[in-house]
Formats: structure tokens, sequence, C-alpha cells
């Protein structure tokens, strides 16, 4: 199997990452579990997402397609919308699985990793699940570097102060 550089491709290195074995286990099998109600008529590429908050609370989700093909929404981003709604926050976000029927395991998409790095620290383990359920894992800023977050932008108090000179 092919590893994305500096990534772990053993299930036990996401201990490294301050993950428990229960964790990493949890993850896994509600991950690959919400593969399984990916709704997917048209691409067929299904794919499970499950992250696991601060508080021990494992949120699932799965890709939603539509026929106006690219309206369909990303596991990834269902799943943190879905944790966000219900009162997740920046930084309530401990780690991310993913699960796909492909090998080796496919990494989030790019508008996937930025919309991750709105919630998540740059340091949060991303468990990815091939369709062994072998697991390789890279951090966010592994998978975006030299990314652009919320912190980047000014504030409403700079821009003031900036149009008011």
């Amino acid at each position: 199997m092919t590893t994305p550089t500096k990534g772990h491709s053993r299930h036990d290195t996401a201990l490294i990452h301050g993950l428990s074995a229960s964790d990493v286990q949890n993850l896994s099998e509600t991950c690959i579990e919400a593969k399984g109600r990916a709704y997917c008529p048209y691409s067929h590429f299904r794919v499970g997402c499950s992250i696991l908050l601060t508080n021990g609370t494992v949120v699932q989700g799965a890709n939603v397609e539509n026929a106006a093909y690219p309206v369909g929404t990303c596991a990834e981003r269902v799943t943190v919308a879905t944790a966000v709604v219900q009162g997740a926050k920046k930084g309530d976000i401990r780690a991310v699985a993913v699960a796909t029927d492909i090998s080796p395991p496919a990494s989030p998409c790019g508008m996937c990793r930025q919309f991750l790095r709105e919630f998540c620290e740059l340091n949060m383990p991303i468990l990815m699940y091939d369709k062994d359920g072998k697991c390789t894992v890279m951090t966010l800023e592994q998978l975006l570097p030299m990314s652009f977050g919320p912190e980047k932008l000014l504030s409403t108090e700079d821009i003031q102060h900036g149009l008011s000179q």
C-alpha cells in the first residue's frame, strides 16, 4: 500500500495523537458504518465519516449526492456541519475518520480540508480507512500545508481602525 508522505499507515500509530485504542476502534467502526448510509446513486462512491468531540461524543455523516451533480455534499462536511448544529465549536473536534471503498484510502477533498480547517486544530489527526479497513493517519496540517484559516482574516476592529486612518 502506498502511503502519503509523512503519514502513518498503521492503525496503532493514531495513539501518538492522543487517541486511545478504544477511540480509534470507535472511530473506525462508526465511519465504516456511516459509509453504508451514503446516498450516492450517481458516482457510486461511498464515503462515511465520524468525528470524535472533546466531550467523547461521536458524530457520523455520509456523502449525499443530488441529480444536479455539483450540489452534492461530502461526508466530512455533512459530519462537521451536524456537529456544529449540535453545538460543537472550533477546537471541540479531537479526530476525524473517513472510510471509502478504495485502496489506498481517499483523503478528504480540498474543499473538505478547508472546511475542516475552520473548525479543527492543525495537529488534529485524520484517520483514513480503505476498502479493507487499513488505516492511514495524517494531521490536518499535513493534508493542508500553509493553510488559510479564520485567524488570518482582519477583525472588524482592525478593519474599522484601518478605514479611520
